[in-house]
């Protein structure tokens, strides 16, 4: 086993999940950084995970997740605190002399954000950048697996969203090898910014016209309002979140989520999957 130690923050989630997954497999430590002792931290733990159980909003638990660690996976949920998150982050790694971080931010994340998560994310990069740290930031698109959120829609055959502009969906498992080669081989990587994307750009019809191909069966995309969107959102998320979600739509209307690249391609050396790879990949989550 390599003498490399990496942290990985949101060990259960999508991202941080797999990443552990694939440093695991290459002969890593890896420290997991999860919210409480449940039975997927007694898992990880049997399968010769250390398991730091802690807050990014209480600097007394990251400080000593931090120690003897060459780098660092950072995630945070769409919620509020993700500045203070950061700041106690960097702080804490500055501390323990961690060598390379990879930050979670997002494609939206700009000084002209309408939405509260995507300006704090686009704060936080900064606040990682005065660190001095070295910090590899990464803005993905939207995420190939709002499919999956969407599943329950799919299978009765109407998606109703507001919209309107074109993507790339990136799935996680593609951002994962990223992630993890980056933290294997950060030096080339300090102080980028990369944006992440799959391989062909869809609007939403387009996209759902294709998974009608895939599943057999039509599947109706229909635009609705951001009014209504937000009122949907808040029966179910917080305000913070569905505020979140209706600028965004609102972004990728005006083009912020567009675009295609080879980032992950140049570095992992494997290309990202396509919607159809990934609804196939996924397909009994539709039927």
């Amino acid at each position: 086993m390599s003498s490399k130690r990496f942290l990985i923050t949101g060990a259960t989630g999508a991202t941080g999940g797999k990443t552990l997954e694939l440093l695991l497999e290459r002969g890593y430590q890896v420290r997991a950084f999860v919210h409480q002792r449940d039975e997927q931290s007694i898992q990880l733990e049997k399968r010769g995970v250390e398991v730091a159980v802690g807050d990014l909003l209480d600097f007394t638990t990251i400080r000593p997740a931090l120690d003897d660690v060459s780098g660092a996976y950072f995630v945070y949920p769409i919620a509020p605190g993700l500045i203070e998150a950061t700041t106690y982050f960097a702080q804490a790694a500055k501390e323990a002399r961690v060598s390379a971080i990879v930050n979670m931010s997002q494609i939206s994340a700009r000084r002209e954000a309408k939405s509260h998560a995507a300006f704090n994310h686009w704060v936080a990069e900064r606040v990682f950048d005065w660190s001095g740290l070295a910090v590899t930031h990464l803005r993905p698109t939207f995420f190939a697996e709002w499919f999956l959120f969407a599943a329950q829609q799919i299978q009765v055959g109407l998606v109703q969203w507001p919209f309107e502009g074109k993507h790339a969906p990136i799935a996680t498992e593609d951002q994962a090898r990223l992630i993890a080669s980056i933290l294997e081989h950060p030096a080339e990587h300090a102080g980028q910014m990369y944006r992440l994307f799959g391989p062909t750009e869809y609007t939403y019809a387009e996209a759902f016209e294709k998974i009608s191909q895939i599943l057999g069966r039509q599947i109706v995309y229909e635009k609705i309002s951001y009014e209504v969107y937000r009122e949907q959102l808040l029966k179910i998320r917080s305000p913070f979140f569905a505020q979140h979600i209706v600028e965004v739509a609102k972004d990728h209307g005006h083009g912020i989520f567009s675009g295609t690249d080879d980032v992950i391609g140049k570095i992992t050396g494997q290309p990202p999957m396509g919607l159809e790879v990934f609804i196939k990949k996924h397909q009994e989550v539709f039927q």
